[in-house]
């Protein structure tokens, strides 16, 4: 399925995987190498480990190289709505906050990176400057308006 990223985002992910195909790729071959010279494959713990490190690495590979190829890159057109790569600042119960919307695989709440599937910001998608909306589950909602799009 298609996802949507920002060109930091799916260029992070690119990074990352051709630093798997690379790097740890080599270091898990040298490892499997170094454990098989103890001999006795069947009995041989830090070669078993060696190849469950492996098959990870492979399962890592093959899902990134599929979120890769079927990611969509995300361009802004305009600031006048919010939208994936926008940064937004809110007023969320009366503390203003500031996110970038980002796809899933890029949120981190803690950078104030909120993906664009989250319940806030499904909310926020399309909205525009001075709007505002009850956000929360029954009978704990709380106020959102926002302040400005960039």
């Amino acid at each position: 399925m298609a996802e949507y990223f920002t060109a930091e985002g799916i260029k992070k992910l690119r990074d990352e995987l051709q630093h798997l195909k690379t790097v740890e790729t080599r270091e898990i071959a040298a490892l499997l190498k170094y454990a098989a010279s103890f001999g006795d494959l069947k009995e041989n713990a830090g070669y078993h480990d060696a190849k469950d490190r492996q098959a990870e690495l492979v399962t890592r590979i093959k899902n990134l190289e599929a979120v890769v190829n079927d990611a969509i890159v995300y361009e802004k057109k305009g600031n006048d709505k919010i939208q994936v790569c926008s940064c937004v600042s809110i007023i969320l119960d009366g503390e203003e906050q500031e996110f970038q919307i980002v796809a899933p695989a890029e949120s981190d709440i803690l950078k104030n990176r909120l993906s664009y599937l989250s319940p806030l910001g499904q909310k926020l998608l399309g909205r525009k400057v001075g709007e505002e909306f009850d956000f929360g589950g029954v009978g704990e909602k709380v106020k959102v308006k926002i302040l400005k799009i960039a």
